[in-house]
């Protein structure tokens, strides 16, 4: 089973193939990440604690704010292995909210969450479908 990237962005910069994108759940978010072996690229320390917490499981990466590359077939990669699904978790703030470099968020300021499914080149996966 193909693991799957999750980070709070992606480099559009980094787009050299065809690809797809689906708004997601957080639900299906979760469901995948269970399902399936992921890897985290986040790249901002000031939500990661709250990302966590949301996804119950650390999604911390495994060197701080980690650069993804391309492979060989233009696929992200991250540390040597690469990923046909990046899954993008990204908070909604309050209106005016913006962080302050290095600031950790308070709770409060996140009023949601957004979840996307980017696809190099198949189909998105989830339980619903």
């Amino acid at each position: 089973m193909s693991p799957i990237l999750i980070s709070n962005s992606f480099p559009f910069s980094l787009v050299r193939r065809s690809m797809q994108v689906e708004p997601r759940s957080v639900g299906e978010l979760l469901t995948v990440m269970h399902q399936r072996p992921w890897v985290s690229a986040w790249g901002h320390e000031n939500t990661v604690a709250l990302a966590s917490t949301l996804a119950c499981a650390d999604l911390r990466p495994a060197t701080p704010r980690p650069a993804l590359t391309l492979d060989a077939d233009l696929l992200p990669s991250l540390d040597g292995q690469s990923f046909e699904e990046v899954w993008l978790l990204s908070p909604d703030y309050a209106p005016g909210f913006r962080p302050q470099i290095g600031q950790e968020v308070p709770p409060q300021a996140i009023t949601g969450w957004q979840v996307l499914c980017i696809d190099f080149p198949s189909g998105c996966h989830s339980s619903a479908e």
